[in-house]
């Protein structure tokens, strides 16, 4: 049995183009590569390929970019390329049966959670918001339901205090190449031992939206403080300063009492405002149209905005 793959590699953002990268650098073959159609982005909504297409152009690896799988055509493509196994990461599309069927060893998947816990979209923000004491990466044979196919490896971290999405993003990425390329190892050796998931303790982790970081201030301070970790650098946690939008990027708790939303105290140490229970220290804010500063810098030009009992997110 051969120790390198013709492997195809499908995935979009920079999560899975760290897993690439991973798989260009090893002795496995990527014969081609499949990820999103190209989306506008910017102030000028101009196209702009995925951080996998860049790669995969940068080294002249053939990129399709279809809409769906599901047509005859897409399928018959995907034969083509005589893959022994397809390395699916953070792709986002549905993978129907008929493509999963195609490759010698089917396809593997990695996700960002600790399965069957979070799967879906965005399973690295809620773990964090959920207060998770651990997440992790998770490489599974794929099936035709979301995120439900046998596990062959697992790899755990803890989640700190001081975790953002963007921190543990990053960590999971640099955790997530190995274990996939000790997964692929192990499906050519024949030793890989598929453990079936437990569908009775499965979390879903919805989709991130901008809607669902707006700040509820009845919720208990430190349900919002890690709800601030998890939704930075995206959506950003976000409140209502009378009419004016303000972003908060970092805050702490604080055992202080008061009326929900209300601000208790105002200083270079932060604006402190009261929650359903305990109350936040915001110690990081973005006004609108300018950039994220430390509270006492706003404080500093600014202190006029916030006044003693106003109430934010009214």
């Amino acid at each position: 049995m051969s120790d390198s793959a013709r492997i195809v590699f499908a995935g979009t953002p920079e999560f899975a183009a760290q897993h690439l990268q991973a798989l260009l650098d090893s002795q496995h073959k990527v014969v081609s590569v499949y990820t999103q159609p190209d989306r506008p982005a910017g102030r000028g909504q101009k196209l702009v390929a995925s951080p996998v297409k860049q790669l995969a152009l940068a080294h002249d690896i053939p990129v399709l970019q279809p809409q769906n799988l599901r047509t005859e055509e897409a399928q018959a493509t995907l034969a083509e390329f005589k893959a022994d196994l397809m390395v699916v990461v953070a792709y986002g599309l549905i993978l129907p049966q008929a493509i999963l069927d195609t490759p010698r060893l089917g396809c593997i998947n990695s996700h960002a959670s600790l399965l069957p816990r979070w799967r879906g979209a965005a399973p690295i923000q809620r773990a964090i918001e959920a207060g998770d004491a651990e997440t992790g990466v998770t490489v599974m044979q794929m099936e035709a339901g979301l995120d439900t196919g046998p596990m062959l490896l697992k790899v755990a971290t803890p989640i700190a205090a001081s975790d953002t999405g963007g921190s543990l993003h990053d960590r999971l990425a640099s955790m997530g190449p190995p274990a996939v390329l000790e997964t692929v190892a192990q499906l050519l050796a024949g030793t890989a031992q598929p453990v079936i998931q437990q569908n009775e303790l499965a979390t879903y982790a919805h989709k991130l939206s901008k809607g669902c970081a707006f700040i509820d201030w009845q919720q208990p301070a430190q349900v919002i403080e890690r709800a601030v970790r998890a939704f930075h650098p995206w959506p950003i946690s976000h409140t209502l300063l009378g009419e004016t939008s303000i972003k908060v990027h970092a805050a702490q708790v604080v055992e202080q009492q008061g009326t929900p939303g209300s601000i208790l105290q105002v200083s270079r140490e932060g604006l402190l405002v009261a929650c359903g229970q305990d109350a936040l220290l915001i110690t990081q804010m973005q006004l609108p149209n300018a950039k994220a500063l430390a509270f006492a810098d706003i404080y500093n030009g600014r202190a006029d905005l916030f006044t003693l009992g106003q109430v934010l997110g009214a």
